[in-house]
């Protein structure tokens, strides 16, 4: 049994809740709006951006995703955009105020690269006979595909903290130094170990659904 059977979460549940938090994100748009913060307009509209792809992918490609999923993608974009927008009253963040906010955070968007990159690997392994990716393999794969992920995004964290400022734009992703930076990677780590042991079987419709895609190409 998983955990949202043990919390008792049905899919419409689960679907209500991802739309909640969708909803949170565009109150939080206007927040950024209202005060003029690039970083939370930036955030927050990237996060909307993500929430989209379930519905266009099912659309355009027929690539469908449980409730369960979505809820997880969405979960992800929406913690780190709350973790942006300033505490009322107060120019700090949960990033600057909660010590564990950005350890959650990196956790939970690792996981999803992770799934998405396993998903797509899978997929092709399943949709051609010239391509075999053993489970031992997968590990490793998943492993190296989130450590890769998370170094370029570190890389980006750093060019935005610097040329955002410099630019006038404020400050739209904050680096706080090479700990902070060794943290997140081990983070993003413990992420892709809990999608590579516990997290695959709950793909395999998502896989399914590529394989399935590639097919009709």
């Amino acid at each position: 049994m998983n955990l949202r059977d043990r919390l008792g979460l049905s899919s419409a549940h689960q679907r209500y809740l991802a739309w909640l938090m969708e909803l949170s994100l565009v109150g939080m748009f206007f927040i950024g709006l209202e005060r003029g913060a690039t970083g939370v307009l930036v955030n927050t509209g990237v996060a909307l951006v993500v929430t989209q792809l379930p519905p266009l992918l099912k659309r355009e490609y027929g690539i469908t995703m449980d409730a369960g999923l979505i809820l997880w993608i969405t979960a992800a974009v929406f913690l780190h955009a709350l973790g942006t927008v300033g505490l009322p009253g107060s120019p700090l963040n949960l990033y600057r105020t909660v010590w564990w906010w950005d350890h959650l955070t990196h956790g939970l968007s690792a996981s999803v690269v992770a799934a998405v990159g396993y998903a797509a690997a899978r997929a092709v392994d399943l949709h051609t006979e010239d391509v075999h990716l053993p489970p031992r393999f997968m590990f490793v794969f998943i492993l190296l595909f989130v450590l890769a992920f998370g170094v370029f995004w570190e890389v980006i964290e750093f060019a935005l903290g610097s040329i955002g400022p410099a630019l006038g734009f404020g400050s739209v992703l904050t680096q706080y130094g090479l700990e902070d930076t060794m943290l997140d990677l081990v983070f993003n780590t413990i992420g892709a170990i809990v999608v590579a042991i516990w997290g695959t079987s709950h793909l395999n419709d998502l896989v399914d659904s590529i394989a399935a895609h590639f097919e009709t190409r």
